[in-house]
């Protein structure tokens, strides 16, 4: 057994807090083997060692929130009585010291296994207000997960959105749309719970066709499956709620869509707080004709590149930061960190090689790049035990229900920390999440989580009005269905892993 020295356990005075743990080997969404350190079970109420560079304006941002907490409240909650709400979601943050902005809003997130578990109870009461919008009269809901069954920590979160359902007073069950699960499968998991998959069938109605198990008639389907593949003729035309909407999945959502309602968002809030938007907005672009393969798209890119960069810049000149702007360059639909690279220059967007271009061109479940999203760049000048980190924050409907810092030893503070290297450290609140210390500095720990949720539920507001655009102009049934099956399972036996 090793020693295993948690960031979130640094306490001055009395030094760190050791508790054993096992080193293990998983393998990944993308087929690597990485080893991880899994520890018991264990609440920690600490604050994270967290180091932020700081400049005048970010914390000027936050005393303005602080000041017009009272304000921006009323302000959310009318918000949340003329906009339908995504069920849940999480929001990517980046906090550059004098920027905080959202940099990617995911509707079906999937960490909540690394959120802290002391706020289970907050996650119980957001999920009793979501579910009574669905079917308040009902107790019975089907959760449908990605096909990830080599990912383990993925299957986890599964496990841990399953329990909070069922603390909310739902009876839950996990159907899968793999093949191979044609009997109840149960799968063991690194923290020592078991997550039971069962096969889908779909039932004709006198009320319509509805999604089933033996012995199960939910009243709605909540989706963990992001649809990047497409969307299975199964989940088409059903009698019952399916959550998120089909046209909220990556084969019809696109980047540039929602930060096109964020920026009115954004806007709205700006004039409330009295501040320029570009303080919590990030400058975007999209080049729509792209295909990497054949090095096609190459000046769409670049100039879309250029004309970033340069309204960056100038943002720079009026507020007189001194940093170097970079963009982003990322497929505009799909997650998990895949097509995505960094550029300083439209000349580091020409004459990509090989291994870049293959990088860029296919994403999640094979989905080829053909539309990119050009983004400002937004520091992290943020670090957990030296490591360069940034926050995501988890909402489930309208409460922010806690996060975790994601954490990159291998890269910089200009670049994308969904990557190999990546893990995770929980936002232990010393207070909840909504409760600033209006008495206190602006970058006193409950005051910094006050505003990382208040940007966060504004990215969550954009992609609110971003799915009521898509409901008014897609045609579910012509969504396209997966051009290929679902992955077959791969037997559990291959990705045991031992300790050492």
């Amino acid at each position: 057994m090793a020693k295993f020295y948690h960031p979130s356990c640094e306490i001055p005075s009395h030094g760190r807090i050791a508790f054993e743990s096992k080193l293990v080997a998983l393998e990944t969404t993308h087929g690597e083997r990485n080893l991880w350190l899994i520890a018991p079970a264990k609440r920690i109420t600490m604050v994270p060692h967290l180091t932020t560079s700081l400049t005048g304006p970010l914390l000027d941002l936050e005393k303005k929130i602080l000041d017009s907490m009272p304000s921006i409240e009323r302000w959310f909650r009318g918000q949340w009585t003329e906009n339908v709400l995504p069920f849940y979601s999480s929001v990517d943050l980046r906090n550059s010291g004098f920027k905080l902005a959202p940099v990617d809003t995911n509707l079906f997130p999937g960490g909540f296994n690394n959120l802290n578990p002391d706020f289970m109870p907050l996650c119980v009461h957001a999920a009793m207000s979501a579910v009574q919008k669905i079917c308040p009269d009902k107790q019975r809901f089907l959760l449908i997960p990605e096909n990830h069954t080599r990912n383990l920590f993925y299957l986890t979160n599964v496990a841990t959105i399953q329990k909070i359902l069922t603390r909310a007073g739902l009876e839950v069950r996990v159907g899968s749309l793999l093949p191979d699960i044609t009997a109840p499968t149960p799968v063991a998991l690194p923290n020592g719970e078991t997550l039971v998959l069962e096969p889908i069938k779909r039932v004709s109605t006198p009320t319509g066709d509805r999604l089933m198990l033996d012995g199960f008639d939910p009243c709605a389907i909540l989706l963990n499956n992001d649809l990047s593949a497409g969307v299975p003729d199964i989940l088409k035309l059903l009698a019952q709620p399916v959550v998120p909407p089909l046209y909220a999945g990556w084969t019809t959502r696109r980047k540039t869509l929602h930060f096109h309602a964020y920026d009115r968002v954004a806007e709205d809030f700006a004039k409330i707080i009295g501040i320029d938007p570009w303080f919590i907005n990030p400058v975007f672009s999209q080049c729509g004709k792209v295909n990497f393969s054949a090095s096609e798209g190459e000046e769409c890119l670049a100039s879309n590149v250029d004309a970033v960069l340069k309204e960056t810049q100038a943002k720079y000149d009026e507020y007189g930061i001194k940093e170097k702007p970079f963009v982003i360059v990322k497929a505009d639909a799909g997650t998990y960190g895949m097509g995505i690279l960094t550029a300083r220059s439209a000349d580091d967007v020409r004459g990509l090689n090989r291994k870049e271009r293959n990088k860029m061109a296919v994403v999640k479940e094979g989905l080829e790049v053909s539309e990119v999203i050009v983004q400002e760049g937004v520091h992290t000048f943020e670090s957990v035990n030296g490591a360069v980190a940034e926050p995501v924050v988890y909402m489930i409907d309208q409460f922010v229900v806690g996060g975790f810092y994601r954490v990159n030893t291998d890269r910089g503070v200009d670049e994308n920390l969904n990557s190999r290297g990546m893990s995770f450290v929980p936002l232990a609140f010393e207070t909840d999440c909504h409760t600033p210390d209006c008495g206190g500095m602006p970058d006193a720990p409950p005051n910094r989580f006050y505003t990382y949720g208040v940007v966060a539920r504004l990215a969550m507001l954009a992609a609110a009005k971003e799915l009521e655009r898509l409901a008014e102009t897609v045609d579910v049934e012509a969504l396209p269905a997966p051009t290929a099956p679902p992955t077959t399972i791969r037997p559990l036996a291959a990705v045991t892993a031992s300790a050492g």
